[in-house]
């Protein structure tokens, strides 16, 4: 997973064009929310969190492999490598989407999906807020409104559970910064994931090869649990392939608001698979639901503007 950074209309494409992009959007982050169906699969044929984190930071080596080959990125990747101030920045992002994807993972195999879905709500509001304070963004009313009201809908979540959301909030947060610093990072996305992927796969697999020392099958007890294993590469590189393509092409206002299509498919999986909503956390949502609506309305609003060429409203 990765952020909407970097999005733009690079200019007027043909409508065939645009509803591509508006569909690889869609696509991308639908992919993104069923990735918590596979890791329950896996769950129910044995596979533990860390082992699950570690197959999909070995198996989307390959993939990423191949994404870069069709976007004939060897000249930039190997250049990459020899850039030890790009290598650092990419290796800290390794770590966070490596923790944003074990919190994940975390969330869909223990009953804990309610928890996912809060932190990808509140991720492109926290972004938002971490603009004005870090890098001295311009914050609209409506803008100030959507985090006020995401805030509040942290708190009730915060007495509903009777703890701050960390879950939730660790998932945002690692989401954020790992966004935050792969748009500064001179590397295509292709590219940094090839890399990352680099980075992490020694280490799933040196795990991988700890859990074989103890017994543990490396790639699972039947055929199903295999296939679901070798899943996870595919099901890491696809969507962002997608998501490169879409955020390419679409404003960044239609991919600010495409992006909360994962965090309500996770909420219509955590009710599907019968986790409790009680009222409280159910108004937590509420005021959370609220949020999203006036930031959306609010992106709309100011791109409108944009296109108009009229100043945004203060």
């Amino acid at each position: 997973m990765t952020s909407a950074s970097g999005t733009f209309r690079a200019g007027p494409g043909s409508v065939s064009e645009d509803r591509s992009a508006l569909f690889a959007g869609i696509g991308c982050y639908v992919l993104w929310s069923g990735l918590s169906v596979l890791f329950m699969a896996l769950a129910g044929h044995g596979v533990g969190p860390w082992e699950i984190l570690a197959h999909r930071c070995l198996w989307s080596l390959p993939w990423a492999t191949g994404l870069l080959w069709l976007a004939r990125g060897g000249r930039e990747a190997w250049a990459v490598l020899r850039t030890p101030r790009t290598l650092l920045w990419l290796g800290c992002s390794a770590v966070l989407v490596s923790l944003n994807w074990s919190v994940f993972i975390l969330a869909s195999t223990t009953g804990r999906k309610l928890d996912a879905s809060l932190g990808y709500y509140i991720n492109p509001l926290l972004n938002m807020a971490a603009g004005a304070v870090l890098f001295r963004e311009r914050i609209s009313r409506m803008g100030l409104l959507a985090i006020a009201l995401a805030t509040v809908g942290v708190a009730l979540q915060a007495a509903a559970v009777g703890h701050p959301p960390w879950l939730a909030l660790s998932m945002a947060v690692s989401f954020w910064a790992y966004g935050v610093i792969r748009k500064r990072v001179p590397a295509s996305a292709q590219v940094g994931l090839f890399v990352e992927c680099l980075m992490l796969a020694p280490l799933g697999l040196a795990y991988l090869l700890w859990l074989h020392g103890r017994g543990v099958a490396p790639l699972g007890s039947s055929p199903a649990a295999t296939l679901l294993i070798l899943a996870t590469g595919p099901a890491t590189a696809i969507p962002l392939s997608l998501f490169a393509f879409a955020a390419r092409r679409l404003p960044l206002s239609t991919m600010g608001f495409l992006q909360f299509i994962m965090p309500t498919v996770i909420f219509g999986i955590a009710m599907a698979t019968g986790e409790p909503l009680t009222p409280l956390r159910a108004v937590s949502f509420g005021f959370i639901w609220s949020g999203v609506a006036v930031f959306s309305v609010g992106s709309a609003l100011a791109a409108r503007r944009a296109a108009e060429g009229r100043p945004s409203a203060g």
